[in-house]
């Protein structure tokens, strides 16, 4: 469509100029139309993005944003993603690191980034907890 369109730049300027409040411990909704760029900032905040070119600056609470930092009060679920309700918490989330993490990366590697993440969490207590209730989706 770009190229109909007689657009020569390479690159797709997705979200630009957003300022956006959010209240602590409330629960927000971003919504909007398919490919206005909505994945894009949720992967940007959670510090996912893996491609593609990020520039500016991201200022939470009057600070540079540190990725370590912030990855403790921050987090999404895709709406693809799915949970079984007879899988624990650290069963789950080991469920992903394996089919998100890239395949590169060795299971030892991938059971390590899922036990520092419960920690930095703070989800230690909850790792033998089932998901959900079994029968009950």
């Amino acid at each position: 469509e770009m190229v109909n369109q007689d657009v020569t730049d390479k690159r797709l300027q997705l979200l630009q100029d957003m300022t956006r409040v959010f209240r602590p411990g409330v629960l927000a909704a971003l919504m909007g139309v398919s490919g206005a760029g909505k994945t894009t900032l949720m992967d940007v905040l959670a510090g996912r993005k893996t491609s593609g070119h990020i520039e500016g600056d991201l200022i939470i609470s009057g600070f540079s944003k540190k990725q370590e930092t912030f990855a403790r009060i921050f987090g999404y679920c895709e709406k693809n993603d799915k949970h079984s309700p007879q899988l624990t918490v650290r069963e789950s989330l080991i469920f992903y690191a394996f089919i998100r993490l890239p395949k590169e990366v060795d299971k030892t590697t991938k059971t390590t980034f899922v036990e520092e993440i419960m920690q930095l969490v703070e989800l230690e207590n909850l790792r033998d907890a089932l998901v959900g209730l079994p029968g009950v989706t």
